[in-house]
Parts: C-alpha cells; sequence; structure tokens
C-alpha cells in the first residue's frame, strides 16, 4: 500500500510540473485567462455541490472575466 500511494504522489507531483511548464510561453492575457478558468471552476463546482455542468459552467465565466480583466 505504501508503495502506491508513494507512486500517486509522484504522478501528481510530476503532472504539476508539467501542467505549469506548459504556461512558460503564455501572454499575460492568456495566463489570466487560464487563471479565472480555474478559479471560476473551483467556485462553480463549490457552489453546486460538484456538478459537472456547475463546474464547467464557472470555468467559462471566470475565463471570461479573466480575459477581461487584462485589457
Amino acid at each position: 500500500m505504501k508503495a502506491i500511494q508513494k507512486y500517486a504522489v509522484g504522478a501528481v507531483a510530476a503532472s504539476i510540473l508539467l501542467g505549469l511548464g506548459g504556461c512558460a510561453d503564455m501572454s499575460k492575457n492568456d495566463q489570466n485567462t487560464a487563471i479565472g478558468a480555474g478559479v471560476g471552476a473551483v467556485g462553480g463546482a463549490v457552489l453546486t455541490g460538484g456538478s459537472a455542468i456547475g463546474t464547467v459552467g464557472g470555468a467559462a465565466v471566470g475565463g471570461v472575466i479573466g480575459n477581461g480583466v487584462g485589457r
């Protein structure tokens, strides 16, 4: 069981590092859009009790707001 936990932690850490590396050459507007979508997805999930529609809707609204913030 401990070996599985070690592999799971390593896999999560690797995916986070790869995900962050993908954002290195994004413009500031793209970064704001991605951050807004992420925050909106979390907010939508919390407000709707984890429903998929609430999560996707929150991500869409957050992305639009994040895109507009940089202008």
